[in-house]
C-alpha cells in the first residue's frame, strides 16, 4: 500500500537548535506569511519601485496597457508559490510502501459427512439432507482464513475424499462431487473418525478438529465409535457432532421401477446418545440441526468457537520527497529574478 507521510513536520528544521514548536504552529506561521504577502501586493493600486512626478497625467491614463504591465502580477505570484513549497519541504514529505507481515497459528479441520442413503431424507425442506449439509459445509470453509480444511466422507467405508488443503477452491470441487451411492451403503461412524484422525495424527497445527456430521447409528466398519473417539482424544483431537434431521419419521424418496419416484416415511434413527460422548471425551460439543436453518447456526458457532490467532506486523518503507520541493521553490525563485531583470524590468 502506497503513503504519503507528513509525519516530521517542523521536526528537522528545529533540530538544529533544540526547538520544539508543534506542527500547527509553522502552519499558521507559513500561511499568514502568504496572505500578508498576497495583502501586500493586491492591496497596493500599483505595484512601484521609483515615482515620477507630472503635472497632468490624463493623456498617459488613456494610453494602452502593454503586455509587460498586464502580466506583471506573475511576479509575485511565483514567489508566493516559491514560499509555499518552501514550507511543504519543511513539513518532509515521504513516500512509502506499507509492506504487512501475517502470521498465524492455523487449525486443522476435517469435516466428515455421512453420504448413507438416509441422508436423502426430505425434512430439510425444500431440499434432502445431504444437499443442505454440503451448502453449509462450503459456507464454513469460506469463513475460514489460514487454516488447512480436509473431507473425509463416510457411508458402509469411510474414505478421504479431500486431504487437509489451503485450497480451498479445489477442497469446494470435491463437496460439489459428494453424492449418495457412490460407497455402499451403511453408517461407519467409527473408521471416519479413524480415517480422519489418521489424517490428524501427525499435524504440527496449534488446533486439530473434526467436525462429524450424520443423521443415523453406527452399523458398519470395525471400529466402534467410542473406540475411534478414544483414539483421537489420545492425539488432542476435539470432535464437534452434529445430528441431522427432526425426530420421528421423515419422508424418504424411492424409486419404484413401476410407479418411479414416490415417497414413504420412515423413522429417523440418529444415535444421539452416542454422538454425545464422542464429543465429551474429546472436549468437543454435540448439536443436533432438525432444519437448514439450525445447521447453518451450528456451523456459524464452531466458526467461532474455532478461531485462527493471527499476528500482523506492519512496517513502512518511505522514500524522502522534500527535496524535489525545494528543487521547485529554488527555480521559481530564479525564474522570478529572470523575468524581473529582463522581461518585466522596469526603469527610471
Amino acid at each position: 500500500m502506497n503513503k504519503l507521510d507528513f509525519s516530521g513536520f517542523g521536526v528537522n528544521l528545529f533540530d538544529v537548535v533544540n526547538l520544539t514548536i508543534p506542527a500547527y504552529i509553522i502552519f499558521i506561521i507559513g500561511l499568514a506569511l502568504i496572505l500578508g504577502m498576497l495583502a501586500y501586493y493586491f492591496g497596493r493600486k500599483r505595484y512601484v519601485s521609483a515615482t515620477l512626478k507630472y503635472s497632468d497625467v490624463r493623456i498617459v491614463k488613456r494610453a494602452a496597457r502593454s503586455n509587460r504591465q498586464r502580466y506583471r502580477f506573475i511576479l509575485p505570484v511565483l514567489r508566493v508559490l516559491a514560499i509555499a513549497l518552501l514550507f511543504v519541504a519543511f513539513a518532509r514529505p515521504r513516500a512509502g510502501t506499507e509492506v504487512t507481515d501475517v502470521t498465524s497459528e492455523g487449525i486443522d479441520i476435517v469435516m466428515l459427512l455421512d453420504v448413507s442413503s438416509s441422508m436423502l431424507a426430505e425434512d430439510f425442506k425444500p431440499n434432502n439432507r445431504l444437499y443442505v449439509a454440503k451448502e453449509e459445509l462450503k459456507k464454513f470453509v469460506n469463513k475460514r482464513t489460514n487454516d488447512r480444511i480436509g473431507l473425509v466422507v463416510f457411508a458402509r467405508y469411510a474414505y478421504t475424499q479431500c486431504p487437509l488443503t489451503l485450497d480451498y477452491g479445489v477442497l469446494l470441487n470435491f463437496v460439489d462431487q459428494v453424492d449418495i451411492g457412490v460407497v455402499d451403503d451403511g453408517t461407519a461412524i467409527g473408521m471416519a473418525i479413524a480415517t480422519a484422525a489418521n489424517r490428524l495424527r501427525e499435524s504440527n497445527a496449534k488446533s486439530k478438529v473434526m467436525v462429524l456430521l450424520t443423521d443415523g447409528d453406527n452399523n458398519a466398519g470395525e471400529i466402534d465409535p467410542l473406540t475411534a473417539a478414544n483414539i483421537a482424544a489420545a492425539y488432542d483431537i476435539k470432535i464437534y457432532t452434529i445430528a441431522a434431521g427432526r425426530p420421528g419419521n421423515a419422508m424418504y424418496p424411492v424409486q419404484d421401477p413401476i410407479f418411479g419416484k414416490r415417497y414413504i416415511y420412515q423413522p429417523t434413527n440418529v444415535n444421539e446418545e452416542s454422538l454425545r460422548q464422542i464429543a465429551e471425551r474429546t472436549g468437543g460439543k454435540y448439536f443436533r440441526a432438525r432444519s437448514g436453518e439450525e445447521l447453518d447456526q451450528i456451523y456459524s458457532t464452531i466458526d467461532k468457537l474455532e478461531k485462527t490467532e493471527i499476528k500482523v506486523a506492519a512496517h513502512v518503507q518511505y522514500r524522502e520527497l522534500f527535496q524535489y520541493f525545494v528543487y521547485a521553490a529554488l527555480a521559481l525563485l530564479a525564474l522570478e529574478i529572470l523575468l524581473a531583470n529582463t522581461w518585466f524590468r522596469k526603469l527610471p
